[in-house]
């Protein structure tokens, strides 16, 4: 059997459905077996689109999707969507063409060592040079994927790899699997004994727990030992905005405008499920820290202790370990009840919504984002990619249901929210809005193009404030000063709309709150892809400070 042929049919075997790619000289090898494939194709404009689509599908169904891309610089294309997924440890499977073997290492045309440039941004990377390999690689490669913590994973293939012939059975191939070892019970016991006896614990769900659709789980744990829960960014949506143990989202820039840093300043224990304790959640460490016993329940050892001292680390799944915390909570004793823990939070959650005043000669991005709230349903999915969008939207976005919500969390990369939106809705079919700032909506804006070409559910909503928005306020208020940040063009000379419309999408420019009613209303009904460019003020602060009991709030 050809090489091509048998790695389409471990794609079959293996439960691949869908491919987001570029075909080109160097991976046509493999295209040829790819086109009759029960595989649904999409064919994106840019490599790095291919594998934050794939990425989006991932987050938004569950499933793998394949990133396929040519040689060369096509293959290095791939490096920022691979980090993209890589950081917010989301499994896809990226596949690129190459020379042939015997050119390799040789300056060859389009010839690169992506397999070794790749390293560090994937679980594990691949050149075979051995036809006979493929199969047993494949198959280490779909496990290594799913397994563990979860992430990207590259195989690189030289044209006379895809070309050769092999003794090949799909019969004998055997899907991978893996099993993950159970958390010890007597650990579990004595997390839920440190839980107990303290005075003010917390829980912090991470998006582990959104991985291993352990929220409800979670949840019902939460409400046994009446502990209020705090999401991370990367959990957005997990518990929804009014369950009584909602103690909101907390962190130093996208959970600042929040209640969720107070009620983690009160707490005297923190059970950590599924997080990373990374910078955007923590800030200053000694400020998090603090007096404050930590329990920490990750599929990945090494995060354990890693960045926050822990007095109990459990390696485990969080599908794994929540269900043992209920059953060792029960076991301990009947249902606890606390004096209402999440009753901060529920005081404070009207402070942070910025409702729309008309008056306003020129729209607030804060108030623009209570309208969005109300404009789209709970069914409803978002990505977003970085900057000070980005941080609006993870403060002021109201999201009741897990996996819904997709960010770029750990890469924060500009260009990451439309090609994800179109994986997202390749993988739900559900109306996906990308939260996106004017100078990013300019970052792989010819993906228009792909939801327009097949019909896809996508809204764009540019905030246009015409300024690197973040940078603006990193510059004003960290070094006093002010250089290449302003773009006022983009409200003028840059015509946003006309650009949407040559990749064949409906869109408009909106000023006023009423005409933002109306736009928003229309994007929600389209069934295909909407822009719409909101024009904002432009030296609207967001919330932020280096440690979360040091946030600076803006009017």
């Amino acid at each position: 059997m050809i090489v091509s042929e048998a790695i389409v049919k471990i794609f079959e075997k293996e439960g691949i459905t869908v491919a987001f790619g570029i075909p080109g000289a160097g991976i046509n090898g493999l295209y040829k077996y790819l086109k009759d494939a029960p595989i649904k194709h999409y064919l994106m404009r840019h490599e790095e689109a291919a594998v934050h689509a794939a990425d989006g599908y991932y987050r938004a169904s569950g499933k793998l999707a394949l990133a396929i891309c040519t040689s060369g610089p096509g293959a290095t294309n791939f490096v920022t969507g691979l980090y993209t997924a890589w950081q917010d440890s989301i499994p896809l499977v990226a596949i690129t063409g190459q020379a042939v073997t015997a050119q390799l290492g040789k300056g060859a045309f389009q010839c690169v060592d992506i397999a070794k440039i790749a390293m560090t941004v994937t679980k594990k990377s691949w050149c075979i040079t051995e036809a006979a390999k493929v199969p047993e690689i494949f198959q280490a490669a779909f496990e290594a994927a799913v397994s563990g913590r979860p992430g990207p994973v590259l195989i690189d293939l030289p044209l006379d790899v895809q070309n050769a012939e092999i003794e090949f059975d799909i019969d004998s191939y055997i899907p991978s699997k893996f099993a993950i070892p159970k958390p010890d019970m007597a650990l579990i016991e004595k997390a839920v004994k440190l839980i107990d006896r303290a005075k003010n614990p917390v829980i912090i769900m991470g998006g582990g727990v959104i991985l291993a659709k352990a929220e409800k789980a979670l949840l019902e744990f939460a409400e046994y030992v009446d502990v209020p829960v705090i999401t991370t960014y990367m959990a957005k949506g997990g518990v929804p905005v009014a369950h009584p143990l909602n103690a909101g989202q907390m962190g130093i820039q996208v959970g600042a405008a929040s209640s969720g840093n107070d009620v983690f300043l009160a707490s005297d224990l923190v059970l950590g499920i599924g997080c990373r304790f990374t910078d955007r959640h923590t800030g200053n460490t000694a400020v998090y820290q603090g007096e404050r016993t930590f329990i920490h329940i990750d599929i990945d050892p090494k995060e354990i202790g890693k960045i926050i001292k822990t007095e109990l680390g459990i390696r485990a799944d969080a599908a794994d370990a929540v269900p043992m915390l209920l059953e060792a909570a029960k076991a301990a004793g009947p249902k606890r009840k606390r004096n209402d823990p999440a009753q901060p939070y529920r005081d404070a959650r009207k402070k942070f919504i910025h409702i729309p005043d008309q008056t306003k000669q020129v729209m607030d991005p804060r108030e623009v984002f209570e309208l969005i709230n109300q404009a789209f349903d709970d069914e409803t999915q978002f990505t977003t990619g970085c900057g000070i969008t980005q941080i609006w939207s993870g403060q002021y976005q109201r999201i009741n249901k897990p996996r819904k919500y997709f960010p770029s969390g750990g890469a924060g990369t500009l260009g990451y929210d439309i090609p994800a939106a179109i994986g997202a809705v390749a993988g739900s079919g559900a109306k996906t809005v990308c939260l996106i700032g004017d100078f990013g909506f300019t970052f792989l804006v010819e993906e228009l193009g792909v939801a327009a070409a097949y019909n896809l559910p996508v809204a764009v909503l540019i905030i246009n404030n015409a300024y690197l928005g973040l940078i603006r306020q990193n510059q004003k208020y960290a070094y006093g000063y002010e250089y290449q940040v302003a773009m006022k063009e983009n409200k003028g000379l840059m015509d946003y709309v006309k650009i949407a419309e040559g990749f064949a999408c409906k869109a408009e420019r909106v000023f006023t709150y009423t005409e933002l009613e109306t736009a928003l209303a229309n994007a929600a009904a389209a069934k295909g892809p909407y822009v719409i460019d909101i024009i904002v003020d432009d030296n609207t602060d967001c919330d932020m400070g280096n440690d979360i009991a040091h946030i600076r709030h803006f009017e």
